[in-house]
């Protein structure tokens, strides 16, 4: 592992075996070899994985992949909670809460719930089932590459794990208003969030690739020279396709790097900051009882908990909800200038601060699953009930927008635009007088 501020001319790895790959957060070329079971294959430059070595990935991935689509669908069909209190009872499956947000004129967000919770993951464990399944047939089918390429941008729009802490954060807050009586839908629910983290930590794509090489879906890749050629930033595959080709790998677009990274993302970032305000001023719920309102905002939310003393998920709500979109903007901000200016200093850690916003980004939504759960449960006529309000939707935007901004934001011209100011700084320094060299 390299340590220190690493050189910014650096060699590629000419090692004559694995595969030329290109890293898709500092651009390193190199060649990745087949680690061995446990081992894990680093980028030279930016110890970013590349590959982590896996015994007989597949079979156990399609195991994995068909139970977590039987877990999804129990979920979908059975209850998940009921809450009782003065005689009335509410109960609520993975669906009532989108539905309520609907009834509140928030059809969008019931729609971001929807997608998220429901449609995404089983499309995500349905086409990798298919994939991994169908590789194993006498002919497998040929769009095998493009659905694998495709499922590559499903997986962060998968948020199982999230809605279950929104959940778990719902339920206190549930605690102090009625009776609750979990179902089956919980506990699918808590063994489907299992099977997705053994599903990524157990999938390998290169091996995926490989193994349609090997069935004769798509044709093996040229040879190509380390200096030459265009990597896709879906497969990562290095090849020689001219630029706006299609990667005959994946059938993706292939640029040298992502189209217009830096406008695209210095747009949504902005604008995410723009409704961060409306996000933390309006309401996103108002807790109705007796017929009196009282608005609540995102910091009022942590504030409520820490009042109730559970601060541990006020920490949660705070560092989820607050923090972390500051954080992510912050970051956003900092990358987007630094790859501007062309700055060479701490390239290490501004990658290792775009891999955290990548993936921290998706866990604002807690706030969003807690909001929808409530909606659903506490409708208890003119005694008590719960609704949504449009600071939710704003705050909804700002997380969709700023995980679009780390999407479309490319890690490589931070060293680009760095190895060039290295450039001309060499090019501009004055050369040595040849009676000085003699002198010497």
């Amino acid at each position: 592992m390299p340590t220190g501020e690493p050189a910014l001319p650096t060699t590629p790895s000419a090692a004559p075996f694995g595969r030329l790959h290109e890293c898709a957060d500092c651009g390193q070329r190199q060649y990745v070899p087949h680690p061995a079971p446990g081992d894990i294959a680093a980028c030279l430059r930016c110890d970013k994985v590349l590959r982590r070595g896996q015994r007989d990935p597949l079979p156990r991935t399609l195991a994995l992949g068909i139970t977590g689509i039987v877990l999804l669908l129990i979920a979908c069909t059975s209850p998940m909670m009921d809450v009782s209190t003065t005689g009335m009872d509410r109960t609520a499956t993975l669906l009532t809460g989108p539905e309520g947000l609907e009834l509140h004129g928030l059809w969008e967000l019931g729609l971001l719930v929807v997608l998220t919770t429901i449609a995404v993951p089983l499309a995500h464990l349905t086409g990798l089932t298919w994939v991994v399944g169908t590789l194993r047939l006498t002919r497998p089918p040929r769009h095998l590459p493009r659905l694998f390429g495709l499922l590559q941008h499903l997986r962060p729009w998968s948020m199982v794990e999230v809605y279950l802490v929104g959940l778990f954060v719902a339920y206190t807050k549930l605690r102090q208003l009625a009776h609750i009586e979990t179902g089956p839908a919980l506990w699918a629910l808590v063994i489907l969030m299992l099977v997705v983290v053994a599903v990524d930590a157990l999938l390998d794509p290169e091996a995926v690739w490989e193994t349609m090489e090997r069935r004769g879906v798509l044709r093996r890749l040229p040879g190509c020279a380390p200096d030459d050629g265009i990597a896709c930033h879906v497969c990562g595959a290095v090849t020689d396709a001219p630029e706006g080709a299609y990667c005959p790998r994946c059938e993706s677009r292939l640029h040298a790097r992502k189209h217009a990274s830096l406008q695209r993302t210095w747009a949504l970032a902005l604008a995410a900051t723009v409704l961060y305000v409306p996000a933390n001023v309006l309401p996103v719920l108002t807790y109705v009882e007796l017929g009196s309102g009282q608005p609540s905002t995102i910091l009022g939310g942590a504030r409520e908990l820490l009042d109730g003393g559970q601060w541990p998920l006020a920490l949660i709500v705070f560092l989820a909800s607050v923090a972390v979109p500051v954080l992510k903007l912050l970051g956003l901000f900092t990358m987007l200038i630094t790859a501007q200016l062309g700055l060479t200093a701490r390239l290490q850690d501004r990658t290792t601060l775009y891999r955290v916003i990548a993936l921290i980004g998706r866990w604002s939504m807690i706030d969003i699953f807690m909001e929808s759960i409530l909606v659903a449960l506490v409708q208890f006529g003119g005694l008590v009930r719960i609704e949504p309000g449009y600071g939710a939707l704003a705050f909804a935007a700002v997380v969709v927008l700023t995980m679009f901004a780390a999407e479309s934001f490319d890690p490589r011209l931070m060293w680009d635009r760095a190895a060039e100011t290295a450039a001309r700084r060499t090019r501009s320094r004055p050369a040595v007088p040849a009676e000085a060299v003699s002198a010497q």
